[in-house]
């Protein structure tokens, strides 16, 4: 039997575009080993599908994508843990402002660039949020706006 895990993608990684179309498969497929499912292969699923789809349609399946993968891997999508609305949206936006002028270079580099911004930090959306308004049960469930 092969293994086909990889080390998990970690930020500041430099990332090919082998690496980003299999994190992307992976999480659409279900099939990405949990350990992979790191912060930064968060960023770069977005910037792939970013890529594919552009930011409407992003927004639009990167719940169903990660809902199902989640629940792939024996996650739960539920008030406490798993898919995150507000997060996952205020991610792919601020991605796809990052990443727009960059929409000439491959898809590996683009990924690479934004592992290399403060974009990159678990706590960046903390700029924008009260730790309480981001992680209620409301901003879980639906977009909630910014409250600093």
């Amino acid at each position: 039997m092969t293994d086909t895990s990889h080390a998990p993608i970690r930020a500041g990684d430099a990332v090919t575009d082998a690496m980003a179309k299999r994190i992307f498969d992976g999480v659409t497929t279900r099939t990405l080993p949990r350990p992979e499912w790191t912060h930064p292969a968060h960023l770069v699923f977005a910037t792939a599908l970013l890529g594919a789809e552009g930011l409407n349609a992003a927004e639009a399946k990167a719940p169903v994508y990660i809902r199902a993968y989640n629940e792939s891997v024996g996650g739960v999508n539920d008030d406490t843990q798993g898919y995150h609305h507000t997060i996952t949206l205020f991610f792919l936006r601020h991605i796809d402002e990052f990443i727009a002028p960059h929409q000439g270079d491959p898809l590996g580099a683009r990924a690479t660039r934004l592992l290399a911004s403060p974009l990159a930090a678990t706590d960046y959306p903390l700029r924008f949020y009260t730790k309480a308004r981001l992680f209620s049960i409301e901003a879980r469930r639906l977009w909630v706006e910014p409250d600093l």
